[in-house]
């Protein structure tokens, strides 16, 4: 294994210093090293994702655990969860065993499956969840993500189950009565438009019963892609109460809003809506505060024709695993602490997942990213290592470059370009 000296480097905006990998960790014993020139880049722990859709199997015309994965490293990140709902669903041993295998065939990040909670994500009754907890992909982290878990009284039953295993449940909050033929968020602008709204009531409602629901089960709760000012007010709450919830929010739920929908351009639909700049300011100073733990992709690829057609018609989701950081970045500015906590160590303690979201000293293990913040990309479609090219940020400058991406201490990504 070769061993990397990465000269000048600023450790989570740190002075700069010198850090060494070798055999796979961060070490301080001195020997060979190949050089890199860091003056100017920032070393963060290697990201992760709570929240990716790898397609894998049965839509690889969209995206591949091993497309995905490249396109993850080149994001700056070592480890994702990949969402269950492929075809078949992840909802058996057997299938999240398939993902977590095609994610070390590819061996570009670390791939660790999200387990169905119901069979076919159908709502009816509770999948294999001991199975896949047991497998040898470890699951435990259960969603029916793109459905939402609607039967209170199944929910309290999953979230019973794995309290066993300290598992979680990661809910997607949509009461579906609400939002039957939704097309976007309900207010002035779905008025404007006369497209159906999608009311902000119909998360809220959802985190608000589930909040309680974990509260008296005494079991670990997880809101997936917060996109609402009203949620954020039921968490802090919840929080103030030491209820055990966690809660993510998307790179596109702090910067764009339902503005966007007035162009038809289906490239802005996607599940929770664009909501209003009032929900983005919320949701901002929700993650800087706390109250929202994390940010995840909810990267969400799709053939072109899924979302080059008429916006009724279109299916709701965006790429984003290339562009989170970036996007993080222009937000917070170089607030290289904060990033590194809400992109890498809350969503790898969040999980459980070891040997990730650590601090870059002396014998952790050498999952990280080097970005170059004085650096400005124009973001083109087709340079995209993504399979599908639905991104909502085409053509548009943003701040910041990944150099370099080291999983256990091998380079996935240098010189902004995958290694393999």
């Amino acid at each position: 294994m070769t061993s990397y000296l990465l000269r000048g480097v600023s450790v989570v905006g740190a002075a700069p210093t010198d850090l060494l990998i070798r055999d796979g960790l961060i070490s301080t014993e001195e020997g060979p090293a190949e050089v890199i020139d860091a003056a100017g880049l920032v070393a963060l722990p290697g990201l992760v994702d709570l929240h990716t859709h790898l397609r894998e199997p049965g839509r690889e015309d969209a995206e591949t655990v091993e497309t995905g994965s490249r396109a993850a490293a080149l994001g700056g990140y070592t480890a994702v969860f990949a969402m269950a709902n492929t075809s078949p669903v992840a909802d058996t041993a057997g299938v999240v065993e398939q993902v977590w295998r095609l994610g070390r065939e590819a061996g570009l990040v670390d791939v660790q499956p999200i387990g169905a909670v119901t069979v076919g994500l159908a709502g009816k009754q509770l999948a294999e969840l001991g199975a896949m907890a047991t497998s040898a992909a470890g699951v435990r982290i259960f969603s029916d993500d793109g459905h939402c878990v609607a039967d209170p009284r199944l929910m309290r039953r999953a979230l019973e189950y794995v309290k066993a295993f300290d598992g979680i449940i990661a809910q997607h909050a949509e009461e579906p009565r609400l939002t039957e033929g939704a097309q976007m968020h309900e207010g002035e602008v779905s008025t404007r438009l006369g497209l159906t709204g999608w009311p902000a009531v119909a998360e809220e409602a959802i985190i608000a019963r589930d909040v309680l629901l974990a509260e008296h089960v005494g079991s670990r709760l997880h809101v997936c892609h917060v996109s609402t000012a009203g949620s954020v007010e039921v968490l802090r709450q919840a929080k103030a109460r030491g209820v055990r919830v966690t809660a993510e929010v998307t790179p596109h739920h702090l910067l764009l809003t339902d503005e966007l929908a007035a162009s038809y351009d289906p490239v802005y639909k996607v599940n929770p809506p664009l909501r209003t700049q009032s929900d983005v300011l919320a949701l901002r100073e929700a993650l800087i505060e706390g109250v929202i733990d994390i940010v995840a992709t909810d990267h969400a690829p799709h053939a072109v024709e899924d979302k080059e057609c008429e916006w009724a018609y279109a299916r709701p989701g965006m790429v984003g695993l290339e562009t989170a950081l970036p996007i993080v970045l222009s937000i917070l500015g170089e607030q290289w602490d904060l990033i590194a906590e809400r992109m890498s160590r809350a969503p790898a303690r969040i999980a459980g997942l070891d040997g990730h979201g650590t601090d870059l000293a002396a014998g952790a293990p050498a999952n990280l990213t080097l970005v170059d913040p004085s650096a400005r990309r124009v973001v083109d479609p087709a340079e995209l290592a993504s399979r599908s090219r639905n991104t909502p940020y085409a053509g548009t400058t943003l701040p910041g470059r990944i150099v370099a991406t080291f999983l256990r201490g091998e380079p996935t990504v240098l010189d902004g370009k995958a290694v393999k």
